[in-house]
């Protein structure tokens, strides 16, 4: 077992002392085709379809057939231009450098028509000395190639033998080669995105001119002694020194609630250099540490640093330090072979409940801080502590790791390759160095990184074959395989941050995959690792087929988005599950269909001849269908978490694929696009309650169990219920008191047979549905879970209801009182799109009366709530 220990801390604004001046160019360039028959204005952070669309010279992207038609813009090679005079004597200045933060993709710069370098990777930040060539008005040009037709020459270069996979699936209707070109992976589509391989200056840039010298990154490492219990903080700063002489100083750091004011005395020689301090942290002063959410408090102190150096120098930088630990716990587990693979956090053992992030749109100048915001805040609200930030999108912005910072949010890092196999020349591991380690300076800082994992999918492409390799040239694949992600980019995090653990790749075996040579010959054992499982086919209901592994890192079902979701892309001969527009949305190889048979598992398709109402119902059921699927396999998850059954189990972790939507189309997503929460969205919120009753049936019996993820042991009463589906109230009720749960356990609370609850009911498993809570002195501590006991295409007795609500507005918030005549499962409230959530939404409603609150995102109107309100639950559709 190892212990990776962290102190961290967000970087904040700095303030520059008069030997350094900077000016942003930011804001309106110009822009032109390839052959300048086109010429626009340009924003900057941005890309050329902004630009296209804010001239109005296209369409949204995203309306129906518009990434096939568009497809014009990314095969162009465009120019970015601006000409700017620089507001201060530039002859005064020992250095200018030009900066930018982020290029996309492939670009040749000229300044004042000199090239002065040339870029081809989305991820780095690059730097440029200007000092020779800089006058007081300046020009700037960008000349940048199609990614994808560099990518294309890349591959052609490549002759020593084929790095596949050469392209996407047609389903995909994507671009080839990807894996040539060090840039956001599903910008050349995915199964469930687009292909919009964006151009432009997609990050900050800047002009930063300094004399003497200039703080170039600031960065932090932790120090923790496990024996004194003393934290430390190992402060590392960069600086490129451009006096010719030494440069002397002092750096104080300064942590006022911690009580910390150090003062360091240090001397700089010209070049870059590098300077490392070390501030001890007195172990008498009481330290809060920072807790995922549901875990406890997200506790930061202020902290200040100052550079006082020679030539009336002075840089500040504030920022807030986090502290906590991280553990990757690998260790026997009695009664079952194989390790165990999950996470402490300070010390404590905490369940990963959680699921993936992919980019939150195709076009990131899109992607605003309350966008992220909203997505983000939908997290923590479904009870969620863990995204894990996907390898074939993009290491997100600043504001993305600030927010998990602030919400508790955990964050699983990849770094950016999945499902290929990569190249390994010189020039392409050299990007990948630099990518790499200016990323781990950017972020290492936050305290929600708790892990860095070197690729998505990829030990499990090679392993597994997916590429249809010849077996005499799988080692010349393991080969690069190691070369990059082991000697490469883990040399490079062992060096750069001690602080968190590293894996190779997701799925992995974790230590056995090392002990094999860094990749295992089945990289999805249930006994070691994390693993990524999808059954499309079998029953989802049964909970037999998911896979009793340590950690669940990815697994889902697909569902339609809401129709007033759609309906924004969409025109009325669209509105057909059967329509060109619905085939041409769905980028997984026969996910349609998919979703309707295994909706048909459970329940009756509708047969209204009206296509829209038809549309509508199916958006519905497949809704229904993936609500129900993940629900019952993340409960099967929860529930195995302190448990061994033929030799597999001890699961501490479930993330499902996936959170959020990069655009309108059918997905795995809980969150539409846009953030509108999907009926899996709600359940979740249940599921990943801190204190859950789980009930399952293993032949003929029902079991509930008690998952707890509080911090104490607790008393609970069980009670469990049987209902008609005719009926609005209970047949019968039986509970079970003083049942103990275990703090962080998942404990049996009671078994039964089948046929005695149907008993208590005088019912049949077609007539009557079962529902359980915990409570403590009749008040209730968990969810209101349910369980079927058939099909609900076999139910009897179930008829349609009708339900109505009371709208009335309660300060922010707005209220909505139902009153149903009848039991009705996944009652689904929608208010079209007006912009909000419900409290609860998608559920069983077996009481007359239930109220519900609505929270809005924007301004709205109990008139306009009336209006737009619309209740579906599953005996309307036919």
């Amino acid at each position: 077992m190892r212990m990776h220990l962290l102190v961290l801390l967000a970087v904040g604004p700095a303030g520059w002392a008069a030997a350094t001046s900077s000016l942003s160019l930011r804001g309106d360039w110009r822009l032109r085709s390839g052959n300048g028959s086109l010429q626009l204005p340009g924003a900057v952070p941005g890309c050329v379809h902004s630009a296209l669309i804010q001239q109005g010279l296209i369409q949204d992207p995203y309306y129906r057939f518009n990434d096939l038609n568009y497809r014009w813009i990314s095969l162009d090679n465009w120019v970015y231009s601006k000409e700017f005079k620089i507001p201060f004597n530039t002859s005064k200045w020992q250095k200018v450098n030009l900066i930018f933060e982020g290029i996309d993709t492939v670009a040749e710069i000229l300044f004042n028509n000199v090239t002065i370098g040339k870029t081809d990777n989305m991820f780095r930040r690059y730097s440029f000395d200007v000092s020779n060539i800089v006058s007081d008005v300046n020009s700037l040009e960008l000349r940048f190639q199609s990614a994808v037709r560099y990518a294309e020459r890349q591959s052609q270069a490549h002759t020593r033998y084929q790095v596949p996979p050469a392209c996407p699936p047609p389903v995909q209707k994507g671009e080839c080669h990807v894996n040539f070109v060090r840039k956001e992976q599903c910008s050349f589509s995915w199964d469930w995105g687009p292909s919009f391989p964006t151009q432009g200056i997609w990050k900050d840039v800047r002009i930063e001119a300094y004399n003497i010298c200039y703080l170039t990154y600031f960065t932090f490492s932790p120090i923790y002694d496990n024996t004194a219990r003393e934290w430390s903080l190992e402060i590392e700063s960069s600086f490129d020194v451009v006096s010719s002489k030494p440069v002397g100083g002092q750096v104080i750091v300064a942590i006022p609630k911690l009580q910390v004011q150090k003062t360091y005395n240090i001397t700089l020689q010209h070049g870059k250099r590098t300077v490392k301090l070390v501030v001890k942290i007195n172990k008498n002063i009481a330290v809060e540490t920072w807790w995922p959410h549901g875990h406890g408090n997200q506790t930061g102190y202020n902290m200040t640093i100052l550079f006082n150096l020679d030539g009336g120098l002075h840089i500040e930088k504030s920022a807030k330090v986090y502290f906590r630990t991280v553990e990757l716990i690998e260790e026997p587990i009695k009664g079952s072979p194989g390790l165990s693979f999950y996470f402490k956090i300070n010390a404590l053992p905490i369940f990963l409940k959680g699921s993936n992030w992919i980019p939150a749109d195709a076009f990131q100048d899109r992607v605003t801080s309350d966008l992220l915001q909203l997505l983000l805040q939908s997290v923590v609200d479904a009870n969620m502590n863990i995204l894990r930030v996907w390898g074939g999108g993009i290491y997100e912005q600043d504001r993305f790791y600030e927010l998990c910072d602030e919400l508790g949010i955990m964050v699983w890092q990849d770094f950016m390759f999945a499902c290929a196999l990569y190249p390994t020349e010189k020039d392409f591991l050299s990007s990948v160095g630099a990518e790499v380690t200016h990323q781990i300076k950017r972020l290492k800082s936050h305290p929600s990184i708790i892990l860095w994992s070197g690729n998505n999918e990829n030990e499990a492409a090679l392993m597994m074959n997916w590429y249809s390799i010849n077996p005499s040239q799988l080692h010349t694949y393991i080969e690069d395989y190691v070369t990059l992600y082991v000697r490469n980019i883990r040399a490079l995090v062992l060096e750069g941050d001690k602080t968190r653990p590293f894996i190779t790749s997701s799925p992995t075996n974790g230590a056995k995959s090392i002990a094999e040579g860094w990749v295992s010959h089945y990289p999805y054992s249930n006994h070691y690792g994390d693993v990524h499982f999808y059954d499309y086919t079998s029953d989802c209901w049964d909970w037999k087929i998911f896979p009793k592994a340590r950690l669940v890192s990815e697994y889902g079902y697909q569902s339609w988005p809401s129709f007033s979701t759609i309906e924004k892309v969409s025109s009325n001969m669209d509105w057909s599950y059967n329509s060109r527009f619905s085939f041409h949305r769905q980028h997984h190889e026969n996910g349609n269909n998919e979703m309707l048979r295994q909706v048909e598992h459970h329940f009756k398709l509708p047969r209204s001849t009206d296509p829209l109402r038809m549309f509508k119902d199916l958006i519905y059921l497949t809704q229904v269908m993936q609500a129900q699927c993940v629900k019952t396999e993340t409960e099967f998850y929860l529930r195995s978490r302190s448990e061994i059954v033929d030799g597999k189990g001890h699961t501490m972790g479930a993330l499902y694929w996936q959170l959020n939507d990069i655009w309108q189309a059918p997905s795995w997503a809980s969150l539409e696009y846009g953030g509108k929460w999907k009926m899996l969205h709600y359940f979740a919120k249940h599921f990943f309650a801190p204190l859950l009753p789980v009930g399952f049936e293993d032949q003929n019996v029902f079991h509930v169990y008690g998952v707890s993820d509080l911090h104490t042991d607790c008393n609970v009463t069980l009670t469990v219920r049987v209902h008609s589906w005719q009926s609005l109230k209970p047949l019968c009720s039986l509970s079970m008191r003083r049942h103990a749960i275990k703090a962080g356990q998942s404990v049996p609370l009671y078994k039964g047979r089948v046929s005695k609850l149907l008993a208590c009911g005088n019912c049949t498993r077609q007539s009557c549905v079962i529902s359980f809570y915990l409570s403590t002195d009749r008040k209730l501590l968990s969810p209101t879970n349910y369980h079927f006991l058939s099909s609900l295409k076999s139910a009897t007795g179930l008829r349609k209801a009708q339900i109505t609500a009371n709208i009335s507005q309660q300060g922010d918030t707005f209220v909505f009182d139902l009153e149903t005549s009848a039991v009705a499962p996944f009652v689904w409230l929608d208010v079209g799109g007006i912009a909000g959530r419900f409290s609860d939404n998608g559920f069983l409603m077996t009481e007359r009366n239930r109220a519900v609150r609505f929270y809005p995102w924007g301004r709205t109107s109990t008139s306009e709530l009336k209006q737009s309100f619309h209740v579906t639950s599953l005996a309307d559709i036919s």
